[in-house]
């Protein structure tokens, strides 16, 4: 088999970690030490996570998105085809470099996104954006970390304690939905969101859809009331 190849390595903000891009032939592998946080043969359920999301909105006339955390692209794509015309996209991704690749080697993966006029990106923690904007977005789609388990920094422990689902909450119009996905089923933070004043749902993603394997990762499904 042939192995990967290293592209490009970029350090974690705020830490001594070092996040890695690697090629085989036309797969790429996003890893954080010896462990692969992201691979481009693996998407349905980062897919999954922006149309599940967004159908509930999808109506709205101007639906506004904030999608935590770029990856490869593909959340903030399917949001896209998801939602119509006049929809806008903010991606919120904390290490520039994971941008640089997204505009360069990992570009036509998920149809180069980011050069939608209706994608904006911003360099920065989204929990800097759900801080400071209340009452900003239609949906928010959360893929930071493997969910409520912090596994690359601890800073992203917050988005999923009492205190970060509170400014979430306020984040959301009403109706609006938080989606968030994650490698495994959590029944105290399903509780910690509905303290927060969610109704949840949670949903079971396979991570290369079509029922073809990959195994299962978890999408959970938080609406603001009206």
């Amino acid at each position: 088999m042939i192995p990967f190849e290293l592209v490009d390595s970029a350090p974690m903000p705020g830490s001594n970690d070092v996040l890695r891009l690697y090629r085989r032939g036309s797969d790429f592998s996003i890893r954080l030490g010896t462990c692969e946080l992201m691979n481009s043969r693996m998407h349905a359920s980062e897919e999954a996570l922006a149309e599940q999301g967004c159908a509930s909105i999808a109506d709205r006339p101007q639906p506004r998105v904030l999608v935590g955390g770029l990856g490869m692209g593909y959340t903030a794509a399917a949001a896209l085809r998801r939602l119509g015309a006049k929809c806008q996209v903010v991606v919120a991704e904390l290490v520039p470099a994971v941008v640089q690749w997204n505009r360069g080697p990992l570009a036509d993966l998920a149809g180069r996104p980011l050069d939608d006029a209706r994608v904006k990106v911003r360099e920065v923690d989204v929990a800097r954006i759900l801080r400071s904007e209340p009452d900003a977005y239609d949906a928010i789609l959360l893929d930071v970390d493997n969910g409520p388990e912090a596994l690359t920094r601890q800073g992203n422990n917050w988005l999923y304690a009492q205190a970060g689902l509170a400014a979430t909450f306020a984040a959301l119009r009403p109706g609006g939905v938080l989606a968030i996905w994650a490698t495994d089923p959590d029944r105290a933070f399903v509780r910690r969101l509905r303290r927060a004043g969610f109704t949840v749902e949670e949903r079971s993603e396979r991570a290369r859809g079509g029922g073809r394997g990959g195994g299962h990762y978890v999408i959970w499904l938080a609406t603001r009331g009206k």
